[in-house]
């Protein structure tokens, strides 16, 4: 899904709710008890963060999967969320948002690298766990490409129907940036 709406930067910019919107992705849909159950959050304030992950068209009710009227069961309306700071340009106030929970996804970004590399788990994880940097010499609309290439390929291992292989499969988080710079 491609945000366009400032106010919905804003809503998954809180970590409460990005933790959310994390949960559901890889979990698939949840209540707000399960959720709670699975952040150490207190009911009221998850429901709270799952209404405003609402409003900004994040999340949806799944009334089907409801076993009574009293049961509310939430997913994301997408399985991707990405913006562009282009999108926002001409606005000053719309565009400091966008800056703004730009840097707060990559402290988040960050985060989840460290806590893997501080956890040491390399014992069960010997050879998929990778990093990579290099330099290209790119023009705008080629990194554009590149970005599109690379997108493609991560969706694709992301959405994917999982094997019934019988074999067990973690959550991994990836992530990749290309941005201009000087070595």
């Amino acid at each position: 899904m491609e945000i366009k709406d400032s106010r919905a930067l804003t809503a998954m910019a809180h970590p409460v709710r990005r933790r959310l919107l994390s949960l559901l992705k890889v979990d698939g849909p949840a209540t707000a008890s399960v959720l709670a159950d699975r952040t150490g959050q207190a009911v009221g304030n998850v429901s709270h963060h799952l209404r405003v992950l609402a409003e900004a068209g994040l999340i949806e009710e799944a009334p089907e999967l409801a076993r009574d009227r009293r049961e509310r069961w939430w997913r994301r309306t997408a399985s991707t969320l990405s913006w562009s700071l282009a999108d926002f340009g001409g606005d000053v106030a719309a565009e400091t948002v966008a800056r703004a929970v730009q840097s707060i996804n990559l402290d988040y970004q960050l985060a989840q690298l460290r806590a893997w590399d501080q956890a040491g788990d390399r014992d069960t994880w010997p050879a998929g766990p990778f990093s990579i940097d290099t330099w290209m010499r790119l023009d705008d609309a080629e990194l554009a490409q590149f970005s599109a290439e690379l997108t493609a390929l991560i969706r694709r291992w992301a959405d994917r129907e999982l094997p019934d292989d019988g074999r067990e499969r973690s959550t991994v988080f990836v992530f990749a940036h290309g941005v201009p710079g000087q070595p």
